[in-house]
């Protein structure tokens, strides 16, 4: 189970380079000349409240 769940990240990670998902109002994103740092806040909170629901879910009927 934990190795389906590692592939599926994986493939989730690689897909989400190629789509712009993931710039959410919120996110935080700081430009200067030489580097950008970009903390994706919103983003996770949003994903750790999906994930949660996904995982209780599945937990109540099994």
């Amino acid at each position: 189970m934990m190795m389906i769940a590692g592939a599926a990240l994986l493939i989730a990670g690689f897909l989400l380079q190629f789509i712009k998902a993931g710039r959410l109002p919120g996110d935080i994103v700081i430009k200067r000349e030489n580097f950008t740092v970009y903390f994706p806040i919103v983003t996770s909170i949003l994903l750790s409240l999906i994930l949660t629901g996904i995982f209780f879910l599945i937990g109540r009927f099994r």
